[in-house]
């Protein structure tokens, strides 16, 4: 069973940063708990800069306790829309300025 993935949109030390988890706790009047978080997963062949560095800063924290002013978005996912959307890219346009490869150009 596939849990639900939080994307919480927060600023810290003046940067933006974009976390996922799998459980939030909203219950503390002045903070949002981000518990169960998501991590990049680390490639061999490609290393993106971003998730290096949330690797490096959040790799080793259990639960985040982030004040409710810092936070700007949190979106609630059934699945991790960012694994489906590297499945599914081919032949869709792209929303974001992504480079997408149209079916008719991939050898089969």
């Amino acid at each position: 069973m596939q849990k639900n993935v939080f994307r919480v949109h927060f600023t810290w030390k003046e940067k933006e940063y974009v976390l996922k988890a799998h459980d939030l706790d909203m219950t503390h009047p002045y903070f949002v708990a981000i518990k169960a978080l998501v991590l990049p997963e680390e490639s061999s062949v490609l290393i993106n800069p971003a998730d290096d560095e949330i690797r490096k800063k959040f790799g080793r924290v259990r639960q985040l306790m982030l004040p409710f002013q810092s936070v700007s978005l949190i979106e609630e996912y059934r699945e991790d829309p960012d694994l489906k959307k590297n499945e599914n890219d081919v032949g869709k346009k792209s929303t974001k300025g992504e480079v997408l490869t149209p079916e008719k150009f991939i050898r089969k």
